[in-house]
């Protein structure tokens, strides 16, 4: 059974809600570096993001990969630099990465159709 990108961030945004509900403090802490992770400066939201996908490939994460490329779509990133940032990914990470850049392949064409309509 082949997986949905849509279907995994759904779920995992889920039980992340359940987290939320009863770890507060740690969630909000999470939330808080990540806000902080990610806010521009020297370098754009839009290439942490890029950098973001290329850990969750290597980490091989699907959720993570999902998320980011979820946010990668609503950064308006282009086909051309996620597939780069997966090319950089296979170069550094092998085989393994190869996989998972195949992955992420996979949830880019299963999410972008959906970013052009929401």
């Amino acid at each position: 059974m082949s997986k949905s990108f849509v279907q995994i961030t759904t779920d995992v945004s889920r039980a992340l809600a359940t987290l939320r509900k009863e770890n507060p403090e740690t969630m909000q802490g999470f939330g808080a570096m990540a806000k902080g992770a990610l806010k521009d400066g020297a370098l754009t939201e839009l290439q942490k993001e890029l950098i973001a996908l290329g850990i969750a490939v290597t980490q091989r994460c699907d959720a993570c990969i999902g998320f980011h490329i979820k946010a990668l779509l609503s950064l308006g990133a282009s086909r051309e630099q996620i597939m780069e940032t997966l090319a950089v990914c296979t170069y550094m990470g092998g085989g393994p990465a190869l996989m998972y850049a195949a992955e992420a392949v996979r949830a880019y064409e299963e999410m972008a159709p959906q970013a052009t309509t929401a």
